[in-house]
């Protein structure tokens, strides 16, 4: 299947990552140009090298989400560079587990800025490009939290709950306009963040990791963790000229593991 990316420009967040650094390798091989933007420089670097190894076009920049005041620039840089942006993958990082009671409230605010509130600028920073063009695309990857609340991940339940309800109500105003805006959710994909959450849930409740590992699968229909590639596959769906009519959705790429229908 054609996806219509040939020549379109992505800039996908969190791209030195296991997710992102999926997604962002998925559309360059579709054809898009891609812009990496992670806090992490060379982690991004490296990912962009690996792309323009195999004929892809990217590039790297430092993105710190926290600085809501340098995200017009981070943007003009990619579109001096690659163009105005056409794809926009928000995929942010996730807060320290914790319980829901008792939280610093500083800690929540400074969560919601990382996690919400620099989507919504990113957005609003391409969104005027996109409806000039009439095309655009705006994915939002957020959590299986959004759906069943995890425990001790109070802040990630609550805070990327927000972004659907944000994404809904866009998807809503832009949708005349050519652009699409959906959600889209991992259950437990194979990336250092579930390791690090297996880790952390294995220290409090004084098991071993490879307990924990295997009590979590064995909840997983498909009795097995995700592949990264398998949940870049579908981002680069919607990211596609294919997906015109797939709007205000929540997409879960999670094996089953989500009781609820």
């Amino acid at each position: 299947m054609d996806l219509g990316l040939k020549g379109k420009t992505a800039l996908v967040l969190g791209a030195g990552g296991g997710l992102g650094s999926a997604i962002a390798a998925t559309l360059a091989a579709e054809g898009a140009k891609v812009a990496l933007g992670d806090i992490d420089l060379a982690a991004a670097g490296a990912v962009a090298e690996r792309i323009a190894a195999v004929g892809g076009e990217a590039m790297a920049l430092k993105f710190d989400l926290s600085d809501l005041a340098g995200i017009d620039a981070r943007i003009a840089e990619i579109e001096a560079k690659l163009g105005p942006v056409d794809v926009l993958v928000n995929n942010t990082g996730g807060p320290p587990p914790t319980p829901a009671a008792g939280q610093d409230p500083a800690l929540w605010a400074k969560s919601f800025n990382d996690m919400v509130l620099s989507v919504i600028a990113i957005a609003d920073r391409v969104l005027p490009g996109m409806r000039a063009r009439k095309w655009g695309r705006i994915i939002t990857s957020t959590s299986s939290g959004v759906v069943a609340p995890i425990p001790n991940l109070a802040i990630s339940n609550a805070l990327r709950l927000s972004l659907v309800g944000w994404s809904k109500t866009l998807s809503r105003e832009v949708a005349r306009d050519g652009i699409t805006a959906n959600i889209i959710l991992p259950g437990r994909i194979a990336t250092d963040r579930i390791k690090f959450l297996d880790a952390k849930k294995a220290e409090r409740e004084n098991r071993s990791v490879e307990e924990v590992s295997a009590e979590s699968t064995a909840s997983i229909p498909v009795g097995r963790y995700g592949d990264p590639q398998e949940y870049a596959n579908v981002v680069a769906f919607l990211a596609g000229t294919p997906s015109s009519y797939v709007n205000g959705s929540v997409i879960r790429v999670d094996g089953g593991l989500i009781a609820s229908i």
